[in-house]
């Protein structure tokens, strides 16, 4: 039996893909949720090269439209994500990426992208910053 966990080998990989639905720009939106806590971190987009990589290299790799290339999440920063599991929507419009974070998920220096919440006053900040994004990324950005 095969470690579930292992790098997929070129043909599932080729299947996995085969069974996306990407948009007419070549991309799919890909939800980043920790694996052990269910707690959703980020949403980005994922090209045919981005899913290849990150289902062979079992890290989260995922495409810039800012920069119009790959992005290997925590490259820069070191706030990696290893990949747990990858699953499909029953549409194949939407793919889910469990992952291990480690450190924070969001350029902001918070564990996720989701830290605001909608209130009767408007958008109030949820979550504290727990690194200082300066100190995260060589550019400022992520």
């Amino acid at each position: 039996m095969t470690d579930p966990w292992s790098p997929l080998a070129k043909d599932s990989v080729d299947a996995v893909l085969a069974s996306i639905a990407f948009d007419t720009a070549g991309l799919v939106p890909a939800i980043a949720q920790q694996h052990d806590t269910g707690e959703i971190l980020m949403v980005a987009w994922m090209n045919r090269a981005a899913i290849r990589e990150t289902l062979t290299s079992r890290t989260a790799v995922y495409w810039s439209r800012s920069r119009m290339q790959l992005w290997r999440k925590g490259e820069t920063s070191g706030q990696t994500q290893r990949l747990v599991d990858f699953l499909v929507d029953c549409d194949g419009d939407t793919v889910l990426l469990k992952i291990d974070q480690t450190g924070v998920a969001c350029h902001t220096g918070r564990r996720s992208c989701f830290y605001r919440s909608a209130r009767s006053s408007g958008l109030e900040i949820v979550a504290p910053v727990l690194a200082d994004p300066g100190a995260l990324y060589r550019t400022g950005k992520a």
